[in-house]
């Protein structure tokens, strides 16, 4: 978990994704045609990437724990919390805060 907390705050964006995911790829698409370049950590690609994934699975509390979205350091969680901020307009707002857009 301290691995995940440390890469999260490394950059205004990261996403945990599986390459398979087809809900992984639409997080990252969205960010993408948002403006924003997210830092992406593939789990399947990773050498600890299953025990990153059980953490993740702690920390969101579901399985499997793929798109996981953290913005600013913080914990937004999965696919559908970032939706949801996405369709009620505080995504974006959020993302000027973290520093991930600048317009």
């Amino acid at each position: 978990m301290d691995k995940i907390k440390r890469l999260a705050s490394q950059r205004a964006v990261v996403i945990f994704t599986m390459s398979s995911c087809c809900m992984c790829h639409t997080i990252k698409r969205l960010f993408c045609e948002l403006g924003v370049n997210p830092t992406i950590h593939e789990l399947d690609k990773e050498p600890n990437g299953k025990d990153m994934e059980r953490a993740l699975a702690r920390m969101v509390g579901h399985s499997p724990p793929v798109p996981t979205v953290f913005i600013g350091g913080h914990l937004i969680g999965p696919t559908d919390k970032v939706m949801s901020l996405h369709l009620g307009g505080k995504l974006v707002p959020l993302l000027r805060e973290a520093g991930a857009l600048w317009l």
